[in-house]
């Protein structure tokens, strides 16, 4: 979806999509998704190592849809005792959402410390389909 909603001017090209595709089925790469009456109208993407996250791309066909995605992972990385969320570029809708630029020495330092944990693969599913609003563990 993040590549079909920006057609020619993007980054996601068909060696990303199957890059990202067998980190996937490795249990490296997630989507965090935001749906509403079974359409699905927001999300991101990204790879998992040890206690930190490294986002790809987000989207939104509703407002305030790549907001309740990055909120939820937010909240499941908190408790799952995650280091760092790395945005790659900040931006003012991150910092609206609480991202904060850091240097590069604190990063460097967040990225071995989060690294040293084991990577947490698999299935992150947060929900069921029957209840939507009960958080499911990982």
């Amino acid at each position: 979806m993040c590549a079909k909603l920006r057609e020619d001017n993007t980054w996601i090209t068909k060696d990303i999509i199957e890059s990202y595709s067998k980190l996937h089925d490795l249990g490296f790469a997630h989507s965090i998704e935001t749906w509403y009456n079974g359409s699905l109208v927001g999300g991101l993407y990204g790879v998992s190592l040890g206690k930190c996250f490294f986002g790809e791309s987000m989207f939104s066909v509703m407002d305030n849809a790549s907001k309740t995605a990055l909120i939820t992972l937010c909240q499941k990385l908190e408790e799952k005792e995650f280091l760092l969320i790395d945005c790659q570029v900040c931006s003012k809708h991150l910092e609206s959402l609480g991202a904060v630029n850091i240097d590069r020495d604190l990063f460097l330092k967040y990225l071995e410390e989060g690294l040293a944990h084991e990577t947490l693969r698999g299935n992150w599913k947060f929900f069921n389909e029957t209840q939507k609003n009960d958080s499911k563990g990982w």
